[in-house]
């Protein structure tokens, strides 16, 4: 790309002096007009940045709202005439020096985590800007929302866009699917975030780049206008992410019955013959008769295929051979407690019915050289076909309106999720218009002083965003009682405000991208998209064998989202393709149901960490050292900061990954934070194993990955199966109610009880799974746990805070499951035990307690 950089100078403060947070500072040295930097305290560990000038102004629609600064003593403290610094309580510090140009640098209890580069540090380029600061090549960088694995992206650069990579090489291709400018610095000393407000197209420097001169370095750049960057600078990456998240929003919340098996296919919303209302009961038949649990089918764009030549795909149309009573289909997939979720795409093919009302009330975007409605090529029908259209400008009044309208119209037939399918934007040229009329736009025209209306400036990502905001908008109008579910495939920070989940995009199938993939979901937990996953078995490509299929699954179901969805073309075939059905291969079924009954029953599990990431922004799925900051071994290990192997879900399992065909075990490290730490093997041979090691842990495919408790956690667990949540209006499927829980616990030994002598205390929330009252604390119910294990005998005490809604399974008492082996009696301290304690099917002892009211 061009390169003509310019680096301001000789900055004077030009502020009054009035505002103690705030430095506003401008720099006379470059010919056309004043370059401005300013820099401001915002609340402890939290800056703000920006640097401008006429020719590249400010983000004029930032992805997150400026927010109000803290009431508190802290200022900023001149140093000399061209330095300040500001300390808070918390440890984090900044100092800002302007002698030159200015350098900002971020420390944590005084170890320094970021600091500009000297002589070159904000500079403007062409049209845009450029952000270099120094490269400490000992941290990792992680975040930038969906990037390729590893985890760790040091030494790599990134292109800051989305496009529609299908069938994506997972360690390789850049970019992929999300637009979010958030990169992470850590190091056990410290973490410090670094998040750009723009939506403009940029890139990431992550230490890829050096020069004898400058030294190692990173650098962001950014296409278009100027710089508005946020700085969170705490202890761990929960502290970073948790400030992250007060300003960009805490992740939505999600329906229960989305942590369901959620299946899908390309291929049976494509067939003609026979029709494909027919293929999908078949398979909905087939679910029942192999006893696999489902809640919701993501309904392919295949039912809005044209009937006639050309036969494109026209959203919000219905094929009426394949589907000739669309209701009737809703309502019999519903009957079987199968939610639909339905393929939605941004763009309209010029022979759309649509297509002409849309560009005559100027709903798409206009191309400045023909000064008309603005045509590239766009998807059409099968595989790598494609054909001319329009995208929806959703800043459009009558783009926003139409999209809104015709989502309300989908909702109420009973379709319970648009999935905002396509929706990168993979606009030809940064000089299309948009219209900026629509009220959520044109207020943020009217602060501009340019009146500029470039997808450059504004970015494509902002119509990614609007058109999550209009689904979500549509959905709370038709169902207000009910909270939003809107699936996005390529999001932006400000698009999860919106949308409550997303995917990895159209992966292939192969071992490397199993491997990849929870590297993908760690860096996306970091980004706030904390209901994540990846299709199973892989979207593209060949079909997947028996064991990579098993493993898969294995894993998957452990993961936030679990979803099995694929559109498998062939250069002989690109239209409807092949389908991964999970009983596809008879000699795994019985594996591949007992894994999906597995996901059902901790669903209480997932859904609580659902929860406390929609309070507390921590992802269900996390690095090996989250919370583990002090053991050397996860910063030291290259296997470990790579995030392939193994991830904490919550932060009582350790979950290991199978990636390579016939491996029979596994290496998984087992991270020390306290002198008792120790865990257990949930699988045979049940050993308890040391903390601070690494231990080599059975994986038969005919059994299980790894799976680790951590001793002193707990698992919450529910019936095997699908039931109706208890905030359900309707139950046509007949259910049944979520009137069982249980707690799996594990015990420490006699050797390894706690040194400070208090039980081990497990908390977790559940709600009526579906209505947005749960955001009251008052709607939420609290379980409290707790366990101290004795020489003979296990103390046991819960209790359960409810105000507006008690869980249906309260009135049943909570069953307590031991390990296999587990022989010392339960002693409830307050309640009683009913009962003689039962074995389940894997050997458990288990004990029904029933509480004191």
């Amino acid at each position: 790309m061009p390169q003509d950089e310019t680096v301001p100078k000789q900055y004077e403060r030009c502020d009054d002096g009035s505002d103690s947070t705030l430095i506003e500072l401008k720099s006379m040295t470059i010919t056309k007009g004043q370059a401005t930097f300013t820099f401001e305290y915002i609340r402890p560990g939290v800056y703000r940045s920006t640097f401008s000038s006429n020719d590249h102004p400010p983000p004029p629609f930032p992805s997150c709202e400026r927010p109000e600064r803290a009431s508190t003593a802290t200022k900023l403290q001149a140093v000399g005439s061209h330095d300040a610094v500001v300390t808070d309580d918390a440890g984090a510090s900044a100092r800002l020096d302007w002698t030159v140009a200015p350098i900002l640098t971020l420390s944590y209890n005084g170890e320094i985590l970021h600091t500009d580069l000297p002589h070159r540090s904000y500079v403007f380029d062409g049209t845009g800007v450029a952000h270099y600061t120094r490269y400490f090549k000992d941290c990792m960088h992680v975040g930038l929302g969906e990037k390729a694995a590893p985890f760790d992206l040091s030494g790599r650069s990134f292109v800051l866009s989305a496009t529609d990579s299908f069938g994506y090489d997972v360690h390789h291709t850049d970019p992929l699917y999300k637009h979010i400018p958030l990169l992470i610095v850590a190091s056990p000393k410290g973490v410090v975030g670094t998040f750009s407000t723009s939506h403009a197209r940029g890139s990431y420097s992550v230490g890829s780049e050096m020069d004898g001169m400058w030294g190692r370095f990173k650098v962001y750049r950014q296409d278009h206008g100027g710089l508005e960057q946020y700085h969170f600078v705490g202890r761990t990456m929960q502290e970073v992410v948790y400030k992250c998240a007060e300003l960009v929003g805490f992740p939505l919340l999600v329906p229960r019955w989305a942590f369901g098996y959620l299946a899908g296919g390309m291929k049976y919303s494509m067939l003609d013959d026979p029709p494909a209302h027919e293929a999908l009961a078949d398979f909905a038949a087939k679910l029942v008769e192999h006893d696999i649990p489902c809640s919701g089918f993501q309904l392919s764009s295949g039912y809005t295929v044209a009937e006639s030549e050309p036969k494109t795909r026209n959203v919000f149309t219905w094929n009426r051979h394949r589907f000739p009573d669309p209701e009737a289909f809703v309502h019999s997939f519903r009957q079987r407690g199968i939610r639909l979720i339905a393929n939605i795409k941004p763009y309209v093919l010029t022979n759309h019915p649509a297509y002409v009302h849309l560009a005559a009330a100027g709903a798409l975007f206009t191309d400045p050289n023909s000064e008309t409605t603005a045509l590239t090529r766009l998807w059409s029908a099968g595989g790598g076909e494609s054909g001319e259209g329009s995208h929806i400008d959703f800043t459009s009044p009558a783009g926003y309106t139409w999209w809104y309208d015709n989502v309300v119209a989908l909702r109420k037939l009973g379709i319970d999720c648009p999935w905002n399918d396509n929706n990168e934007y993979t606009i030809p040229s940064d000089k299309w218009l948009m219209s900026l009329s629509n009220p959520a736009t044109s207020s943020a025209v009217d602060a501009t002083t340019h009146k500029r209306k470039d997808v450059g400036l504004w970015g494509r990502a902002l119509n990614t965003e609007l058109m999550a905001k209009a689904s979500h908008d549509a959905l709370l109008a038709a169902a207000p009682e009910e909270r939003p579910f809107v699936l996005t495939r390529s999001a932006t920070a400000g698009t999860m405000r919106y949308a409550c989940s997303t995917w990895s995009g159209d992966n292939v199938t192969s071992w490397a991208s199993l491997q990849g993939s929870t590297a993908l979901s760690l860096n996306a937990g970091l980004s706030l998209l904390q209901n994540y996953g990846h299709d199973i078995g892989g979207f593209e490509g060949p079909q997947p064998s028996p064991e990579m299929l098993l493993r898969w699954v294995q894993v998957g179901i452990y993961g936030p989202r679990f979803a099995v969805n694929c559109f498998k073309t062939s250069t002989e075939d690109n239209s409807v393709g092949g389908v991964i059905e999970l009983w596809m291969y008879p000699d795994i079924l019985p594996e591949i149901r007992k894994a999906i009954k597995r996901r059902y029953e901790t669903l209480p599990y997932l859904y609580d960490l659902m929860l406390q990431s929609h309070r507390t922004a921590v992802p269900p799925m996390r690095w090996v050292g989250w919370g583990y900051e002090n053991d050397a071994e996860v910063w030291s290990s290259k296997v470990l900061r790579e995030g392939e192997g193994q991830f904490w879900l919550g932060d009582s399992l350790m979950i290991g990954s199978v990636f390579t065909p016939e491996a029979e075990s596994v290496d998984v490290y087992l991270p020390r934070r306290d002198e008792d730490d120790a865990y257990l093997n949930t699988n045979a041979p049940y050993q308890y194993l040391a903390a601070g090691h690494w231990a080599a842990i059975n994986a038969p495919l005919l059994g299980s990955i790894p799976v680790i408790a951590r001793v002193g956690g707990a698992v919450i667990v529910g019936k095997p199966l699908q039931t109706v949540a208890p905030g359900d209006l309707m139950n046509e499927a007949n259910l049944p109610e979520d009137d069982y829980r249980g707690i799996e616990i594990f015990p420490r030994k006699v050797d390894n009880r706690r040194q400070d002598g208090l039980p081990d205390v497990y908390t977790w929330l559940e709600d009526d799974g579906i209505s947005i009252a749960s955001v009251a604390d008052a709607a939420v119910a609290t379980c409290r746990f707790e366990y101290a294990s004795g020489e003979e005998q296990i103390r046991v005490k819960f209790a359960v805070g409810t105000k507006d809604f008690t869980p249906p399974w309260v009135k049943n008492g909570l069953w307590i499951i031991l390990p296999v082996g587990e022989q010392r009696a339960v002693e409830p301290q307050g309640g009683a035990i009913r009962g003689e304690a039962e074995t389940d099917e894997r050997g458990r002892r288990k004990h029904l307690y029933i509480f004191a009211s």
